[in-house]
């Protein structure tokens, strides 16, 4: 028999909230959905509206497409072919965690049109597999903010998903930035120092979310291991992190590997916005204001 069709609702993710480096993962409610059934014509096809539409419309190098068959072929399954029907809310190569959403979504069309029968843990760990590091994965996973862990293909997750009374801004620049090229201008080694700074405010930043303090998030995002040197490839944070502790502002951090940057805040964008575009000098920056988002969420529906 066809498998059914499938629903998914995947959320965009913002990673290391400054200093939980590969650790720290929060949901944020723009989402990427994905209506796929198996193909009358034989072909894959996709229809796609929204963010980054023409580029999420294309078939060549899909990572939907490519982890979805991938997944199939090393598990000795032939790949149905598929229409899908997506309608994008996640910023493309912004740091906003749109490849680690496009690799769980391949891997759970793998599993539901490969009939795979994977529980949720193998789901997650073969989507942190590929993406090479847990942090976005488990948060577009789990929801909320996720801290997680792997050691070698096992990942463990603890999610904390109380409603915060906390806005979520994020500042998009013009340009995209590569994850890739991002992570090359990371130095390999590291002074005590800035380790053992780093470490304080991780485990500040957990708590934190666990205790709902946001008068904590201005020393707890602080970091020494990645922003400052993005920083020249990622000029918005230089010109907002200053924000961090003023009125409005709770924390500020590079979202993800960058160039965009989240605002953790306890004002609506309306009163902070003039705020925002004076310090970032540039009157036509994109902010878009969003919310701490649940997890993945992915239904089947009954063959017509």
């Amino acid at each position: 028999m066809t498998p059914s069709p499938l629903r998914l609702r995947l959320p965009a993710t913002s990673a290391n909230l400054g200093p939980g480096f590969d650790a720290l993962g929060l949901s944020m409610a723009l989402y990427l959905q994905i209506d796929a059934q198996v193909s009358d014509s034989g072909a894959f096809s996709i229809e796609a509206a929204g963010r980054n539409a023409e580029a999420c419309s294309t078939l060549k190098n899909n990572l939907i497409l490519t982890t979805y068959m991938d997944v199939l072929a090393n598990a000795g399954k032939l790949s149905p072919r598929l229409s899908l029907n997506i309608e994008n809310g996640i910023p493309l190569g912004m740091g906003c965690g749109s490849s680690a959403a496009a690799l769980l979504a391949g891997v759970l069309l793998a599993n539901h049109f490969g009939e795979l029968n994977w529980s949720r843990q193998q789901i997650l760990e073969e989507a942190c597999r590929r993406e090479g590091h847990p942090d976005n994965v488990a948060a577009c996973f789990l929801g909320g903010m996720t801290v997680s862990a792997m050691e070698e293909n096992t990942v463990k997750t603890a999610t904390y998903e109380d409603k915060f009374n906390w806005n979520l801004l994020l500042a998009l620049p013009p340009a995209s930035l590569s994850t890739s090229k991002a992570r090359a201008m990371l130095p390999s080694h590291y002074s005590r120092e800035d380790a053992v700074l780093n470490i304080q405010s991780t485990a500040l930043l957990v708590s934190a979310f666990a205790l709902g303090r946001g008068d904590l998030l201005a020393t707890a995002m602080r970091d020494r291991i990645h922003q400052p040197y993005r920083i020249q490839a990622c000029p918005l944070l230089a010109r907002l992190l200053p924000l961090t502790g003023t009125p409005g502002f709770l924390g500020v951090a590079l979202s993800g590997a960058g160039p965009s940057v989240l605002m953790i805040t306890d004002k609506p964008l309306s009163k902070l916005l003039p705020t925002i575009r004076e310090a970032a000098e540039d009157p036509d920056v994109e902010i878009i204001e969003t919310a701490i988002g649940g997890g993945a969420e992915f239904s089947a529906a009954p063959n017509a």
